[in-house]
């Protein structure tokens, strides 16, 4: 299969290595990953912020890009992004009464899926053949759980990992406290919604915290490293694409 990657703002920026994770385990996994080479941010930032007329370039430009693409699906290491495609691109779109990109926008949302639902819904595979010895909780972002409803997809391959001692998360349905601006504008409650999400990752006793956004992982991995607490974060598609070979390494 032709997979398009959508890397996200983050994965450019700030965390190339979980677009390269995912990279690395579709093409071992036996599929081609595309990369639209001109493609920009998906448009929530704008939406979320309240700027929609502004969001229009943007999703047009998603839109146009993707189209000019050879691809079967698209997938993206963000259930955040995948939400914004899906939910938010085309409504952006009939807000300015654009109708014809609202329908294109549709079209392209789908066949875009977060990694979770790539790989067990699309590619009907849970044992992705990684190994990570490690004692591991996973943090289910907002977004995926409740926009995507990604439901136990992230665990399911999660729990075929070999060597992964896998620990259930307290109050895991609770949001990390970061939504973007949320944290910005709201920072009081933000930190003292951080602070809840960081003891009850500590209490697992886990060595790592994993999610399926970057996002959320950069804002507990801060709350973890203010406190020194030697927890590190890791991105799903960071644990799916390790192997014992390069563990071994």
């Amino acid at each position: 299969m032709r997979i398009a990657l959508i890397a996200t703002c983050l994965g450019d920026a700030l965390f190339p290595e979980v677009a390269k994770a995912t990279t690395v385990l579709l093409e071992r996994l036996g599929h081609q990953v595309v990369f639209p080479a001109d493609q920009v941010c998906c448009g929530q930032m704008h939406v979320n912020t309240g700027y929609l007329t502004e969001a229009v370039p943007v999703v047009r430009q998603h839109v146009e890009v993707f189209e000019a693409a050879d691809f079967d699906v698209a997938v993206a290491p963000s259930g955040s992004c995948v939400g914004s495609v899906r939910h938010q691109q085309a409504m952006v779109a009939r807000r300015v009464g654009d109708t014809a990109l609202a329908d294109r926008a549709t079209a392209l949302a789908g066949r875009t899926y977060e990694l979770s639902e790539l790989l067990v819904d699309v590619l009907k595979v849970t044992d992705v053949g990684a190994y990570y010895p490690h004692r591991v909780t996973y943090h289910p972002t907002c977004h995926s759980l409740r926009m995507l409803r990604v439901g136990e997809k992230p665990l399911q391959l999660l729990r075929a990992v070999q060597g992964i001692d896998l620990v259930e998360l307290p109050g895991a349905d609770q949001c990390c406290g970061f939504g973007g601006t949320f944290s910005i504008k709201n920072a009081d409650t933000s930190s003292a919604m951080l602070a809840d999400k960081v003891a009850n990752v500590v209490g697992t006793g886990a060595q790592v915290c994993t999610a399926g956004d970057a996002s959320c992982l950069m804002n507990i991995g801060g709350g973890l490293s203010r406190g020194d607490t030697g927890v590190q974060t890791i991105h799903l598609a960071q644990i799916l694409a390790s192997t014992r070979e390069q563990v071994a390494a």
